[in-house]
């Protein structure tokens, strides 16, 4: 394989369940995860939403980080503008501290929920905040590599509690512009191809334009790719409605736990009735329910199904990994799903 494999968890809340339990899951699947082979293991950042319970990535990575051996863990990412860099960087530098080697800081400029949230999750309410994310960026990286002025007012603060720690910092997104920024200071690139399938251009840039830094002499890019996978194509295609009703919704402008197979079943069904034009080209194929794929790309099957879209992803983007996203109604399919593809990779935690 040309590749690595690893896991990006959304912590999942299932219909009838609760935000605890999708937490306590998370830690579970991190555990089996790095049992597997896998060789990273990152959670996400969403806010006042009903469907995703890690609201912070942080407090997720230390329990997953005691709990686990091998796998490299980390944040997918942490928002960044909601948050003083000061304040990031001291956080990762502790979980660097208590796990050496093996924490990664990857940052993103959105928000992770809606405007109302975000605003709200601002300590100063008097006007919106500045969008300065290249500042924020530069002063984090800054701080974690110690390379403030001596003359700046904050360069005493380069003394982390970690040290001599430290993480490795990444930079997330789904469009041009974080590719750029990611060349430009020299950092490794995490592209969600799950939310915009139309990369490949801006990894290519990203890769052409990369300026050798103290973080890499080369570039190096993840994509993160939506999947589920199970026994049989059918099988992971009915496990994958539940995801998908969920995802539509979202795009109406309604958050919901993730729902039960059959009820998300019904209601594509339903749908694809209203409007039938959807079954066209973005059809799932023989034995689907006919739900359309929109512009999100995903990769839904059997193993032997799930391996040959991964690998052809990766070859697409020239990843040096791919990072997988699964969502499901029930934990053990969620379990089962990783499994699967482990197996069809041939991993070994070994």
């Amino acid at each position: 394989m040309s590749f690595r494999l690893s896991v990006l968890d959304q912590s999942p809340i299932s219909e009838g369940s609760s935000g605890a339990q999708a937490l306590a899951n998370s830690v579970d699947l991190a555990r089996f995860a790095d049992s597997l082979g896998y060789h990273r293991y990152w959670v996400a950042e969403h806010h006042g939403t009903p469907m995703l319970a890690c609201a912070s990535p942080e407090a997720l990575i230390g329990p997953i980080g005691a709990l686990t051996s091998r796998i490299r863990v980390g944040s997918g990412g942490v928002m960044l503008p909601h948050y003083s860099p000061l304040k990031v960087a001291e956080t990762f530098s502790m979980l660097s501290g208590l796990f050496p080697g093996r924490i990664d800081l990857a940052v993103g400029r959105a928000p992770g929920t809606d405007a109302t949230t975000m605003f709200a999750l601002q300590r100063d309410r008097r006007q919106v905040s500045p969008d300065d994310f290249p500042q924020q960026l530069a002063e984090l990286l800054a701080y974690l590599d110690g390379s403030l002025p001596a003359a700046h007012p904050f360069a005493h603060l380069a003394a982390l509690p970690g040290r001599p720690e430290r993480p490795d910092p990444w930079l997330l997104g789904s469009s041009a512009q974080s590719g750029i920024w990611a060349a430009e200071l020299g950092m490794p690139y995490a592209f969600a191809d799950f939310i915009n399938p139309a990369g490949v251009e801006f990894v290519g840039r990203y890769r052409a334009e990369f300026k050798r830094s103290s973080w890499r002499a080369a570039p190096e890019v993840i994509v993160a790719v939506w999947v589920v996978c199970a026994d049989s194509d059918d099988e992971a295609r009915r496990l994958a409605a539940s995801a998908v009703m969920s995802f539509k919704l979202l795009q109406r402008g309604r958050l919901i736990p993730v729902p039960p197979v059959e009820r998300a079943i019904r209601f594509l069904e339903e749908e694809r009735a209203a409007a039938p034009a959807e079954a066209g080209p973005h059809s799932p194929g023989p034995g689907g329910h006919g739900y359309s794929r929109a512009t999100r790309r995903r990769i839904v099957g059997s193993p032997a199904t799930v391996r040959a879209g991964l690998e052809n992803v990766a070859k697409e983007y020239g990843a040096d990994e791919v990072m997988v996203v699964t969502i499901t109604y029930d934990h053990a399919a969620r379990r089962r799903s990783y499994e699967l593809i482990a197996e069809a990779f041939g991993l070994s935690a070994g």
